[in-house]
């Protein structure tokens, strides 16, 4: 094995470059795997734009799906040659986070100016992530699942994180049998909570987007309607389809203010307002649609959830074709050419939606 590899990095805003780094060292709780498909997340465009800050130098990254090269003296419980993926998230598993039972949450902590988030992300944000031939994973027998047989590496891409994700924002809102469900933005994420409103018995879902060919995904994860929002407004149009009951859960998918409102609004009395955007300015609430605060609602918010056992999870209700997303896979690159791919990920040319990377 070479003792260099091709790997992605942040150099600066604006520029992610494909670069030669050493193959990391191998510590008793790690897994050392080798990259066959990742792809590029929407979160890594906000690094490459210097919307989020990253150490430059970094390898990007946080979706892989690979096979086990070598493991740490310590890890029981796998085989090299295996094949795997590793969520995006990656929980010890002994934090108190972790037993807390938020094992997204594991790393984060209060401070006075609020309480810091994403410490459960790791890969592509404070360690070396998987848009390279390797990739170190920690805490390996937390994180590590195995791929079922019969599994292709796109059927499985999107459960590191997209996929987890989507379904969390429908598992956090407590979705019940026969429950209307509205989901603002049908990109990656949203046409996962689609799917997962679907699965939790969402018996009417009414997505939100305007690009026709991201509606018809939509349609094809479970929507029912789907509303335009560059042609009617979307609060009056889904208060119509709801005979002015409103909705039992409102996802909000893409982390602006102008989504957020509308997903409040939308809402009957008591119900919920299930957040997975991800936002870069303070939030207003607007002060009819909260009910002055009196209309019994809930906002919840979620960040992707991690370990090895959700990614079981996600994969059994994968193999048993539960929902296929391979529709989401529209544009396949080598990783020799992901800095072609990066360009059209985020000017969302060509009908993207995910990209496959293959070293």
């Amino acid at each position: 094995m070479s003792a260099t590899m091709k790997a992605a990095v942040f150099i600066a805003p604006g520029r992610i470059v494909l670069e030669d780094k050493p193959i990391p060292d191998v510590g008793p709780l790690d897994a050392l795997i080798r990259i066959t498909t990742t792809t590029i997340c929407g979160t890594d465009v906000h690094i490459l734009k210097g919307e989020y800050p990253v150490q430059p130098g970094l390898i990007i990254g946080h979706e892989p799906v690979g096979i086990i090269e070598k493991l740490g003296s310590a890890v029981r419980g796998y085989q090299e040659g295996q094949r795997v993926i590793a969520g995006a998230i990656t929980p010890s598993g002994t934090s108190n986070a972790s037993l807390c039972g938020f094992h997204s949450q594991c790393g984060g902590h209060a401070s006075k100016h609020g309480f810091k988030a994403l410490g459960g992300w790791r890969f592509g944000n404070t360690i070396d992530g998987s848009q390279a031939e390797y990739l170190l994973v920690p805490d390996a027998m937390a994180n590590l699942t195995v791929i079922p047989d019969g599994l292709t590496d796109e059927q499985v891409l999107m459960c590191p994180d997209i996929m987890s994700t989507g379904f969390g924002g429908a598992e956090s809102a407590g979705i019940h049998i026969g429950d209307t469900v509205a989901i603002f933005a049908q990109g990656p994420i949203g046409l996962c909570a689609t799917a997962g409103a679907r699965l939790m018995g969402a018996s009417t879902i009414i997505a939100v987007e305007t690009i026709a060919e991201r509606g018809a995904v939509a349609r094809l994860m479970g929507a029912d309607h789907v509303v335009d929002f560059r042609k009617v407004d979307p609060v009056d149009e889904i208060m119509r389809i709801t005979d002015g009951r409103g909705v039992d859960v409102a996802i909000e998918a893409l982390g602006t203010q102008q989504t957020f409102s509308a997903a409040l609004r939308v809402l009957r009395p008591g119900g919920t307002l299930s957040s997975l955007g991800v936002y870069s300015t303070d939030l207003t609430i607007p002060l009819g649609a909260f009910a002055s605060g009196l209309g019994d609602h809930k906002i919840i918010t979620s960040l992707c959830p991690g370990g090895k056992e959700r990614m079981r999870r996600l994969m059994d209700v994968v193999a048993a074709g539960r929902i296929d997303t391979r529709p989401l896979v529209t544009h396949r690159f080598k990783l020799e050419n992901i800095e072609q791919a990066y360009e059209l990920f985020s000017h969302q040319r060509d009908g993207v939606l995910k990209v496959a990377i293959t070293p």
